[in-house]
């Protein structure tokens, strides 16, 4: 009995507290995701939609001072959609575009001064994914641009009236500034109701500006 003690006591015999097999504890392992990124994205396509209301608003509002003819007020709108959207579309393409061959640039940079690696080449794919998309980016501020614009369109298309129609135009885009305000101010994380009455005081500035000044020049002759 005392040999068995003294052989369990031997320090040849002594089991290494690592090689004692530990009950199995599961892991969870959340895949990160860049919410950031898609905050970003929102905010601008709201942003874009914001523009394509107020400008086509204005253009609209504009024209409808000086005349009461709904067919006018209808083309001006819509040619102030296709004009500002492909201007969207072209002016964040080749913003994008810019910033992406700066990224690239600037991958390759990194890649000759840290050299090749597994981690390095994790790392590369990372940020490939990550680059931004010129095609993609044209294609949302088009759209976005295009949805705000429809607001005034669709509120003027079916009324004949003038002075109705009018009001119907302005009633419209104030409920639309006040979404396109809030929704900016939620993913911005800001004040939603103070982001809300800029946007509408803004539009309304926008409009009465156009369709005044449009009406002084319209009466004058010129």
């Amino acid at each position: 009995m005392a040999s068995t003690q003294a052989s369990l006591n031997d320090p040849k015999f002594t089991i290494p507290i690592h090689d004692v097999e530990q009950p199995a504890t599961p892991v969870l392992q959340e895949k990160d995701f860049n919410y950031s990124k898609r905050s970003q994205w929102l905010r601008a396509a709201v942003l874009g939609a914001n523009d394509g209301l107020v400008s086509t608003a204005s253009l609209m509002m504009g024209v409808g001072a000086v005349k009461q003819d709904i067919k006018a007020m209808i083309l001006t709108g819509f040619a102030g959609l296709v004009a500002g959207a492909c201007s969207m579309a072209i002016g964040e393409f080749v913003s994008v575009y810019s910033q992406l061959d700066i990224e690239v640039a600037q991958m390759k940079r990194d890649k000759k001064r840290i050299g090749n690696g597994e981690a390095q080449e994790e790392e590369k794919e990372e940020k490939k994914e990550s680059l931004p998309n010129p095609v993609q980016a044209a294609a949302a501020s088009a759209l976005a641009f295009s949805l705000g614009a429809m607001v005034p369109l669709l509120a003027a298309s079916f009324i004949r009236e003038y002075k109705v129609r009018i009001g119907v135009v302005v009633a419209a885009v104030t409920v639309a500034l006040v979404v396109f305000g809030w929704l900016g101010a939620v993913l911005g994380r800001a004040p939603a109701a103070r982001s809300a009455v800029r946007v509408l005081v803004g539009g309304w500035l926008a409009m009465a500006i156009t369709f005044g000044l449009t009406k002084l020049i319209g009466s004058s002759g010129l």
